[in-house]
Formats: structure tokens, sequence, C-alpha cells
């Protein structure tokens, strides 16, 4: 496989991944204001499709990107620091993509005591990551 065929993957599985990762902590927010039980077992439902569903798109745009790195070699790898932070970055999505696994928990079990304010403000963050991420993968500033 080449390497374009590899970076288009890449590309598609994350944009993938993102629509979810996206819509997911809107839907928390729906849930946090929501009051009706009818209302709240429908969206436990979409919330728990949408995670499942995205999570296969975030494990292959892992896997394409580590066979992208691979590819392109150690000595690569070590003179890319902008490739470096992008990795800090997108652990840190991991971590965000696995905390959404508590919250839907945390849902589907009527735990959730966290505002929907807190939700819109948790929707924000991939978005900013995701920002940087294209910025250090496009410019390439370090």
């Amino acid at each position: 496989m080449t390497v374009l065929w590899l970076k288009a993957l890449h590309l598609i599985f994350m944009v993938a991944w993102f629509a979810g990762i996206f819509y997911l902590p809107r839907l928390f927010v729906y849930h946090a204001q929501n009051k009706s039980a009818d209302v709240n077992a429908q969206l436990k439902i979409m919330e728990r499709r949408l995670l499942y569903f995205v999570t296969p798109f975030a494990v292959l745009t892992l896997v394409f990107g580590l066979w992208l790195i691979a590819l392109y070699g150690g000595a690569w790898f070590k003179a890319s620091g902008w490739l470096h932070i992008k990795l800090v970055l997108v652990t840190f999505l991991y971590g965000y993509h696995l905390y959404c696994f508590k919250l839907l928990a945390d849902f589907k079990h009527d735990r959730n005591r966290r505002s929907h304010k807190f939700y819109r403000i948790f929707n924000e963050i991939p978005v900013l990551a995701l920002f940087a991420i294209i910025i250090l993968a496009v410019v390439k500033p370090f």
C-alpha cells in the first residue's frame, strides 16, 4: 500500500471519528438538560450507538497513523518535532474518547452529576485539539 493511500485512509477514519466525537458531547448536553424519562431513554440509546459506532474509526485512525510512522522510519520520527506534539494531543484525544465511555455509563445508570454547561465546555475540547493537530500536520512548525 502506498503512503498516499495510507494517508487518505488515516484522514478518512479521523474525519469519521471526529464526527462522532463532536456530536456525542452535544447529546450529553441535551441529556443533562432533559427531565423527560422517555427522552432520556432515547438519548441513552443514541449515545451508546454513536460511541460504539465511532470507536472502530478511532482504532483505524491509530492503525493507519502508526503504519505511516513506521513507513517513514525512525530517523524521520526523531527529526519531526511537530509530530511529537501532535502525538501528545492525539494521546489526549484517546483519553477523551475513553472518558466518554465513563460518561456514557454515568448516564446509563442515571449517575450524571454534571450540568449541561460542563458538557458544552467538554464539547469544545476536541475542536481545539483538532485545530492544533491540523496546524501541526500541515504547517509542521517544529
